[in-house]
């Protein structure tokens, strides 16, 4: 189903599953606001996007700034008129991220991004979406959201979890108005976010991950799918999946003291 005459919100999209978010979309007929911190960053995925034949324009945002998203929304709605497929990309981590070197910061920071930015943006664009009675919310959460993990450490993992109940209110409250929600939760993706890990992921490691792109088109599917379809979460991993099987610089479990 192609989505020409659609509006489409891809937040983090400098970088990552949400720039390869914005080009599929925008592949398939979409005009597509991108989002994020970098302007330059932004730049470069508005030039992919036009690359590939769509149309794009960019918002710098920082979406754990609850006001800053509400006027960034308020202004899309203006500008195109709707916002039928809202994607909430962004997401990191940090280094010092287990009980023993988190601190209070470090736990606003990670869930100031991971949810309440993806909340904040939400909240923007589901009382036009109401309106409409059609819409679509797509949330990328992690494995880590799904299945209990050592690794991600609890800022990450709760924000991650957190991420997949907030989906499934939306089909619980909205569904029968039209708006669908669908949590996407991903194995590990060769994206800048693994620069946050404790230790370097290896070349060769990263190459046998899950790519953007295969997020890119996965985030597309969910799009393409008829309105009487809700797609409401879907677990995608590598085929060689180290977060069962382990790897040279992760851990699947503290050490013993």
């Amino acid at each position: 189903m192609s989505l020409a005459g659609r509006v489409a919100w891809v937040t983090g999209a400098g970088s990552g599953i949400g720039q390869s978010a914005a080009v599929e979309l925008a592949r398939s007929g979409a005009a597509v606001v991108v989002s994020g911190r970098r302007a330059d960053a932004l730049a470069e995925t508005v030039a992919l996007v036009q690359k590939a034949g769509g149309k794009a324009d960019a918002v710098a945002l920082d979406v754990s700034d609850g006001d800053a998203v509400a006027r960034a929304g308020a202004d899309i709605l203006a500008r195109h008129g709707r916002v039928d497929i809202l994607v909430n990309s962004a997401g990191l981590n940090v280094p010092n991220r287990f009980y023993k070197n988190v601190t209070p910061k470090d736990w606003d920071y990670v869930m100031g991004i991971n949810l309440h930015g993806a909340m904040y943006c939400m909240l923007a664009v589901l009382p036009s979406m109401r309106e409409r009675r059609d819409g679509l919310v797509i949330n990328v959460s992690s494995w880590f959201g799904r299945y209990p993990s050592y690794m991600g450490g609890p800022a990450y993992n709760a924000s991650k979890r957190a991420l997949a109940t907030v989906t499934e209110q939306i089909n619980l409250e909205e569904g029968h108005r039209g708006i669908r929600g669908c949590v996407i939760f991903p194995g590990e993706v060769a994206t800048p976010i693994l620069k946050s890990r404790p230790k370097p992921v290896s070349a060769e490691d990263q190459a046998r991950m899950l790519q953007a792109g295969d997020l890119g088109r996965l985030i597309r599917f969910v799009a393409e799918t008829p309105a009487h379809v809700c797609l409401n979460e879907i677990v995608i991993s590598p085929t060689w999946n180290r977060l069962v099987l382990g790897g040279a610089d992760i851990s699947l479990a503290p050490k013993p003291d």
